[in-house]
């Protein structure tokens, strides 16, 4: 396992799953994403904490923490299997969104279209809504 370590964010390589993970925290928030080997590539100790970010955000987005001060803290697992991805990322931490509100999210918002095959593809499985 590969790991690579910036100001606001981490990413990793998890060779025996031939994946890429990565995790971004700013100011309320820690999201994890799937990322590309490309982007793992890019970053580097020198590349800028909102450089990192940016690229990072690029990829699919498998979890979301909010601790906004709007409101109690919440988690949204958008992928049951983050922790393939990021295997650092521990258990949530806020009350988590149910199966139902984030597949309606999912569908919903264009910054999470990335998901809406996977998750489809859970439900057509009898996975739990």
């Amino acid at each position: 396992m590969r790991i690579k370590e910036g100001e606001g964010w981490k990413a990793c390589h998890n060779e025996a799953k031939g994946v890429y993970g990565a995790e971004v925290m700013f100011q309320g928030s820690w999201d994890l994403y799937e990322i590309t080997g490309a982007v793992f590539g890019s970053l580097t100790k020198k590349i800028s904490s909102a450089d990192a970010g940016e690229l990072i955000r690029t990829g699919r987005h498998l979890y979301a923490h909010v601790n906004d001060r709007c409101g109690p803290p919440y988690d949204v697992v958008l992928d049951d299997d983050y922790a393939e991805y990021c295997p650092w990322a521990g258990t949530p931490t806020g009350k988590v969104w149910s199966r139902a509100m984030t597949d309606a999210a999912v569908e919903l918002f264009g910054s999470e279209k990335q998901n809406r095959a996977q998750r489809r593809k859970k439900r057509g499985q009898g996975g739990e809504r």
